[in-house]
């Protein structure tokens, strides 16, 4: 069984919904997840922090992956997602998902707004 390192930005409101949902499909325990906002997740990053806040990035087999590459590591380390991560093995694949995964990271400043002020609204009711 493959394990894989997952570094993540726990201070994003969609990181932590997306790190939580991956942590309840994660039955296995096959993924290390870790929150490089906070103190704690310092001591374990491979690359400088703000690199890691940057971008998606995990470990898996030794090696350091990033964007989509890194989802696709996620993926195939839980078994119903597993079918997606051997998809984008193919290079075709992970350059569409790498392409998405840009533009992504071009709009998540907006999405992350939204998510908080959503989770204000909520908190106040």
């Amino acid at each position: 069984m493959t394990r894989v390192t997952v570094w993540f930005d726990g201070d994003c409101p969609l990181c932590r919904r997306e790190i939580a949902w991956m942590r309840r499909m994660d039955r296995r325990g096959t993924i290390c997840f870790v929150d490089v906002a906070g103190d704690a997740g310092a001591a374990t990053c491979p690359l400088d922090r703000s690199a890691l806040l940057a971008r998606f990035h995990a470990e898996e087999d030794g090696r350091l992956l990033s964007g989509a590459a890194a989802f696709a590591a996620m993926w195939r380390a839980i078994p119903r997602l597993r079918p997606f991560g051997l998809a984008a093995r193919h290079p075709f694949v992970l350059a569409l998902l790498e392409r998405a995964y840009r533009g992504f990271l071009r709009v998540r400043p907006q999405l992350q707004r939204i998510a908080r002020a959503h989770a204000q609204r909520a908190a106040r009711h």
